[in-house]
Order: C-alpha cells, then sequence, then structure tokens
C-alpha cells in the first residue's frame, strides 16, 4: 500500500512523464505484494501478510505448512498450481492463531488433509465460538499429541510438540530430506514475541522447548520463523535460537528482579530494553513484559 500510494503521488504530481516511465510505474504496481523465496528446489517460503509460510513440492503433492490469511492463501494456491501440476496433499497449522489459520478456509476442498496438534484445534475452536466465526474455519481434521511421523505421497515429515511455549499447541514441523523446520511462533526473530497466556503459553516452558529442538534437529538445519522484524530474516540457524531462547531468559530475569524489588507492573512495564538482548527493539515490549509478570506472579502468590 505505500509503494502504491507513493507512486500515485508521483504520477499525480507530475504532468510531463516520458511514456516508457508510465509503462515502469505500471508495471511496478501490478507487482504482487506477496514474496516466493525458494530454499531448495523443492521447497520455499511464502510471505505476505501474517506468519511466515512453507511449502514443498514433492513429485506426488504439495505440503505446505501455516495458511495466513484467506487473500493470502489463495495467493499461494494459485502461484504454486503454476509451479507444479500436483494436488494439495496436507495443509498443517504450526498453532491456531489468525495470522496462521484464517487462511486455511482457501484450502476447503483443495488440500486433502489438516494437520495440527491436539491443542491447537481446541484453541482454534475456542476462538471461533468465541469470536462467532465457526463459519470461516476450515479446522484440522488430523491430530496428534507428542509425535507425527509420516512417509506418504514422496515425502517424509515429522511434527514434534515439546511443551508448552508460544501456546500449549506449538508444532515444530521437520522434513528430513530438505533439511527444513518450520518453528512457528516458537521463535520471533529479533521482534518482541506474542505470549498467549489465553492459550497456554508459558515462558519458563519456551526456554526448554527450545533446548530439546536445539538437540532434536542437525546443526545445518535452516529453521523457518513465523516473524521477523524489519531488517532481519524469518529464516535462520541454531545461533537465532540460541539468540531468542537467551532473550526470553533475559527477559524472565529482568521482570523477576523487579518483582523483588517491589516494583509494580507499571513501573515495569516502562522499561525500553531487556537487559542483555538489546536487538530485540521497537515496539511490543509491554507483551512479554506483562506475560513474564503474570507468570512469575502467579508462581509465587
Amino acid at each position: 500500500m505505500q509503494r502504491r500510494h507513493f507512486i500515485t503521488t508521483a504520477l499525480a504530481g507530475t504532468g510531463g512523464l516520458l511514456l516508457a516511465q508510465q509503462q515502469l510505474l505500471a508495471a511496478l504496481l501490478q507487482q504482487p505484494a506477496y514474496k516466493i523465496t525458494m530454499l531448495g528446489k523443492d521447497a520455499g517460503i511464502f510471505t505476505e501478510k501474517g506468519g511466515t509460510i512453507l511449502f514443498v513440492m514433492g513429485k506426488e503433492g504439495i505440503i505446505t505448512v501455516d495458511a495466513q490469511f484467506p487473500e493470502q492463501s489463495q495467493h499461494l494456491i494459485d502461484e504454486l498450481k503454476k509451479r507444479s501440476g500436483q494436488p494439495f496433499r496436507l495443509l498443517i497449522n504450526t498453532h491456531h492463531h489468525y495470522d496462521h489459520t484464517a487462511g486455511n478456509i482457501s484450502f476447503k476442498g483443495v488440500a486433502e488433509h489438516v494437520l495440527a496438534h491436539e491443542n491447537s484445534l481446541k484453541n482454534q475452536q475456542n476462538v471461533a465460538i468465541a469470536q462467532k466465526t465457526e463459519d470461516k474455519q476450515l479446522y484440522p481434521d488430523q491430530t496428534y499429541g507428542s509425535v507425527w511421523n509420516e512417509k506418504a505421497a514422496g515425502f517424509s515429515y515429522a511434527l514434534h510438540y515439546f511443551g508448552a511455549g508460544h501456546t500449549n499447541g506449538d508444532s515444530l514441523v521437520y522434513f528430513k530430506k530438505q533439511g527444513i523446520v518450520h518453528m512457528g511462533d516458537l521463535v520471533f526473530n529479533r521482534r518482541h514475541p506474542f505470549v498467549d497466556r489465553s492459550a497456554g503459553a508459558n515462558i519458563n516452558s519456551w526456554i526448554s522447548v527450545l533446548d530439546k529442538a536445539m538437540q532434536q534437529f542437525p546443526d545445518k538445519t535452516v529453521f523457518v520463523f513465523g516473524h521477523a522484524a524489519e531488517g532481519y530474516q524469518v529464516t535462520g540457524s541454531k545461533t537465532d535460537l540460541k539468540a531468542f531462547q537467551t532473550y526470553l531468559k533475559n527477559l524472565l530475569s529482568f521482570t523477576a528482579a523487579h518483582i523483588a524489588a517491589g516494583k509494580s507492573k507499571e513501573e515495569l512495564l516502562k522499561a525500553t530494553e531487556i537487559p542483555g538482548s538489546p536487538e530485540w527493539k521497537g515496539d511490543g515490549i509491554e507483551r512479554p513484559l506483562t506475560a513474564a509478570y503474570e507468570e512469575l506472579t502467579a508462581t509465587t502468590k
């Protein structure tokens, strides 16, 4: 939208643009807002609006991980249909949040199955009922508890649940051949995270989840993150997982020190930085601080 506004304003303010310039501007306006970045011959990520989508194209079908919003997921479906003549075998949701599952509905009648952790399904249903949006949902028809391993349609993939983190239903989705793990929102790369305590999030457990992830997967694994701050990537390595884990540890330590000093939640929320993690900047710091305060005061009462 910013690009379109800029170009439209430029056109309005210059009456004498040459034809070549006008054609160039028209071409820019027609460029899609989304971006596809390949991570190999058969796997890539889709970014537009919402959580990062991972897709893997096999000889017998396509698997996608997360769905953003309806308009964005339709963009993805249309684009992958151009690139592959194979059917959509499976849509996986890393967790239930709207920016990852609202686009599920575009896969209705397109994907053979939708898969998620059992708590993700419950959370999605609870939110939809509360918001009266059940008619806009495509719920998972397959769920699991701890581990889901499958070799089907030319794919070998696994889903792991290591405990509560960002929510109580976060899946880590591993494609062994491609060497890729989608972390969902278990990693916010240099961006202050949302900690959904209403859906069972727990920061202390989240730290352990990241330990398990670093132990479970090979060192050369490419990790896909749900979100990243401006100027940072939505893919990375174990170094980025470790950095985010350190951020969470610093968040709890900083908050615990405030509580021990007898300071109020309102005083805590005046902070503009998490000591020890200066790379995490910008808006949203009040979200993790509030969650950390509530988690720590709940356990000390």
